[in-house]
């Protein structure tokens, strides 16, 4: 039986007071959003910077095949969401007491130091140790997802954070082409280009980027509300958003099916060099670029928040499946544009889901959604990356290097239903604003 779903209304009067810092010191939101975009996109270089050489390093390290380097690969990612998962709820609500940059500038600081740790790494364990640090301090995007929040009405904040993805998108267009470009170097000169960027970026926002939280937005930081477990706990204070967790797990952990076996499944399948994948990394950014920083703003107004949520999913799930079954590496870059468009579906939900806390909790929430990426991640490279190297190992019934992204768009399905049920279900409440002891 067809499920009506209700009209979605945005009601929540939880926005941030138009008198932030931010905006006293530049007059409007819009400058604002740029500071933060540039922290972001130099941010996201240096990741992307490191993308294509990661599994050649593995292999040098372990003096093993790609097919095992692919499971190291995910542990590796394992080790960093862990760290993640614990310290993002805490760093999370120390930016709801103390304001957004410092917190960010913290970060910055702590990746910088990951990609110096990396880039001398005489064993694989070192490799570990950095990931632990680099998940320990990693709150970037946590924290710009508050900054964006706090300078955003509530109408703004679905697009504004398609900022993030923007950023991600143009970073990823220009980091892994230098990357690629810069593996004839050596497999380790990308992490200390990359480790420079980070450093710059740490210095322009300390000099540059204004505080967004306003004084009286502010709360106090409390320890039981910062463990991860507490802080995922408070979600269930707002029901809408326990339709959307269910969602987004599933939705985070199809997504490590790109993240995690792209560069394994293209060189394995396709026999393609750190450039190619360099390459194709900037093909996906530039896409998803054009996505979430533009046709986002053009596609969520008119269709709404929820449509925009199943539309997106639609598009992941073939974009998934044509990754699974391409046969030639034209096909690749081909079936990007579908994919892409998957990317209308992340905005709208933290669209939503931010609208229904208080301007003194958006640190808290994107610290417990941190906190619920990083739980996905403990799992989502894993079980991935092991599909992959299983699929692609000597013995395996079937050789099908695909496989994760099968299961990924089987799971987004999955991720489409659970979405509309939670819509269905839950009403959009108002919360009470939480005022500091």
């Amino acid at each position: 039986m067809a499920v009506k779903l209700p009209p979605y209304q945005n009601t929540s009067p939880y926005m941030t007071d138009s008198s932030t810092p931010a905006q006293r010191g530049s007059g409007k939101g819009a400058p604002a959003l740029i500071f933060i975009f540039i922290t972001l996109l130099i941010d996201v270089m240096g990741l992307g910077l490191i993308i294509p050489v990661v599994p050649k390093l593995i292999e040098q390290l372990i003096d093993g095949n790609l097919s095992q380097a692919a499971s190291y690969g995910g542990w590796l990612t394992f080790a960093y969401a862990i760290m993640q998962f614990m310290f993002a709820p805490v760093l999370g609500g120390l930016s709801d007491q103390y304001g957004r940059r410092p917190v960010l500038l913290f970060s910055l600081f702590g990746f910088g130091l990951d990609y110096i740790l990396t880039g001398f790494s005489p064993t694989i364990e070192w490799l570990f140790l950095g990931r632990i640090l680099a998940g320990v301090t990693g709150a970037s995007f946590t924290t710009a997802s508050a900054y964006i929040a706090d300078i955003s009405t509530p109408e703004k904040r679905a697009q504004n954070f398609g900022i993030i993805g923007a950023a991600f998108g143009v970073g990823f267009i220009l980091g892994p082409a230098m990357g690629g470009m810069l593996a004839k170097y050596g497999a380790r000169t990308p992490f200390f280009v990359a480790a420079g960027l980070t450093f710059v970026n740490f210095l322009y926002g300390y000099f540059i980027l204004p505080e967004s939280l306003a004084p009286e937005n502010r709360r106090k930081f409390d320890w039981k509300r910062a463990n991860p477990i507490g802080s995922l706990a408070g979600l269930a204070k707002y029901p809408v958003i326990l339709g959307l967790v269910a969602s987004l797990v599933l939705i985070y952990i199809a997504g490590f099916s790109v993240q995690g076996t792209w560069t394994f499944y293209t060189m394995e399948k396709f026999k393609w060099s750190e450039q190619t994948v360099g390459w194709s990394l900037a093909a996906i950014g530039l896409a998803f670029a054009i996505v979430q920083g533009g046709l986002t703003r053009i596609i969520i107004p008119k269709l709404g928040q929820q449509k925009s949520v199943y539309v997106g999913l639609m598009f992941s799930a073939a974009g998934f499946l044509l990754f699974a079954l391409a046969t030639q590496s034209w096909m690749m870059f081909a079936f990007m544009g579908v994919y892409a468009l998957g990317g209308i579906a992340g905005p709208a939900v933290q669209g939503i889901i931010s609208t229904q806390v208080p301007a003194n909790e958006q640190g808290e929430l994107q610290g417990a959604l941190t906190s619920l990426t990083s739980t996905t991640a403990i799992i989502g490279p894993v079980i991935m990356t092991s599909l992959f190297s299983y699929f692609t190992a000597s013995a395996a019934p079937v050789y099908f290097p695909g496989a994760p992204y099968v299961l990924s768009a089987v799971l987004t399905l999955i991720s489409a239903y659970l979405a509309r049920r939670g819509f269905a279900r839950s009403g959009f409440r108002r919360p009470q604003l939480v005022v500091p002891e």
